[in-house]
């Protein structure tokens, strides 16, 4: 798979319970990861990844989501019944920054650069020198099946 085919089109993508769903129409720039402290806060993550597009070439097709104003300068958009983060925007900007992991092909989009690195924790170089397992490989049968997913499938 191509994973530099960003600038295909149309993308759809939405949160994990499916309450919140959109299009984007046209491809998307500048792929990127950020790891500024409000990122890793309001994802719980070491980092999250995004990908601008023109608002004229996005849409909600489903819901929209919450907003939160994290900075004087952002406000960021999550799913409330689930709390996917979907994006963030400059205040009065024409561009949304999509996460990429909320696209229904995620792999598609390839970050091209990192930003916000004066909060890049420490520890990130580790990751790809880590063991590596899957979740079939490390939990009982038994509880495996406990493990039933209640996502909303990765399309429409």
């Amino acid at each position: 798979m191509d994973h530099r085919n960003f600038k295909q089109n149309p993308l759809t993508g939405g949160c994990q319970c499916g309450k919140v769903r959109y299009r984007i129409s046209a491809g998307l720039e500048r792929p990127h990861i950020c790891h500024c402290r409000m990122c890793q806060k309001a994802s719980g993550t070491p980092f999250m990844a995004f990908a601008e597009v023109a608002s004229s070439d996005f849409a909600w097709t489903r819901e929209e989501p919450s907003w939160f104003r994290s900075s004087e300068a952002v406000e960021r958009g999550f799913c409330s019944a689930c709390g996917t983060p979907l994006h963030f925007r400059y205040v009065g900007s024409d561009k949304l920054d999509i996460t990429l992991a909320s696209l229904d092909e995620p792999n598609l989009v390839q970050p091209e650069e990192e930003v916000g690195c004066e909060g890049r924790l420490s520890w990130i170089d580790l990751i790809g020198q880590l063991p590596r397992s899957t979740t079939e490989a490390t939990t009982p049968p038994e509880v495996l099946k406990t493990y039933a997913s209640r996502q909303h499938p990765d399309h429409e």
